[in-house]
């Protein structure tokens, strides 16, 4: 019976040369590019970020399938491009992180192991791993080289991530706070001149968001001192308020109310009383 089989990795392979055969492949996957399966890569990313952020680990190994699909698509689509195929991806990915673990992996082969009682530092380990991939590099043609420090910050990052790469890249090289004090004080600073700009007698929009940006970067810069995921911790957030404000909506409803029967101050009030609920 076809259900008792477990499929294997080479069997998902199969399958991708099957949706992709011109002769009698799915139209769908037939038509699609790299541009198109983009969007699709990015919502199987965030579902698998989703369902680990609930803890639904029933559903995780499905999630991962889904993302793991999108790695053998652009695996097939490079490969009938004479780009690279599946097996040239796993073989990079395979020797970027050798090379990068001599602490696991000491002379770069699979079979490596440091010596009984021989260990490396965590310092030692952060150190070998910026100094291997400021190697890597160099070792690129002149022409892939970034021009910049920051030119490798992938520009196609959610603005929040992309933040903190560029925040943690600027302090390798020491351009960075001594310690957390100085961050508040530059938040407060960058609150004062959005607040000035609000104080103008025409404010200008395009003023107000580079303001605004000038607040955000600094409190992402402030989570990255904590230690803290900024994305995560919005996340966090975000949850927290759909939690609340379902709060309020139960509320009202358990009242013979709506949003529309609701002043501020009482849905304000709700609000305090869902936080002493724990929400």
């Amino acid at each position: 019976m076809i259900g008792l089989r477990t499929y294997t990795l080479e069997d998902l392979l199969y399958l991708m040369d099957r949706l992709r055969d011109p002769q009698d492949g799915c139209p769908w996957d037939l038509k699609q590019t790299f541009a198109s399966i983009l969007p699709h890569t990015l919502e199987e990313t965030y579902e698998v970020a989703d369902t680990i952020e609930r803890q639904d680990w029933s559903h995780l190994g499905e999630e991962l399938g889904d993302l793991l699909f999108q790695v053998v698509f652009y695996a097939r689509l490079g490969k009938e491009q004479g780009q690279f195929d599946f097996e040239q991806v796993v073989d990079g990915i395979v020797r970027k992180l050798l090379r990068r673990h001599p602490h696991v992996f000491p002379d770069g082969t699979l079979e490596s192991r440091l010596l009984p009682g021989q260990e490396i530092s965590e310092a030692e380990i952060k150190a070998n791993w910026e100094r291997i991939k400021q190697q890597e590099k160099q070792d690129k043609p002149l022409e892939k080289r970034p021009v910049h420090w920051l030119d490798d910050v992938p520009a196609a990052l959610p603005s929040v991530q992309r933040a903190e790469k560029l925040q943690k890249r600027a302090a390798v090289v020491g351009f960075d706070w001594p310690e957390i004090k100085p961050v508040f004080a530059k938040i407060r600073e960058e609150l004062d001149e959005l607040e000035a700009e609000l104080t103008r007698s025409e404010t200008v929009p395009d003023r107000l968001e580079d303001e605004l940006g000038d607040v955000l970067f600094c409190c992402l810069n402030l989570a990255r001192f904590l230690g803290v995921n900024g994305d995560k911790a919005l996340r966090g957030a975000n949850q927290k308020f759909i939690r609340r404000f379902n709060y309020i909506e139960d509320a009202l409803a358990a009242q013979g109310k709506t949003f529309s029967d609701a002043d501020l101050d009482g849905m304000d009030a709700l609000w305090n009383e869902s936080k002493t609920q724990g929400l």
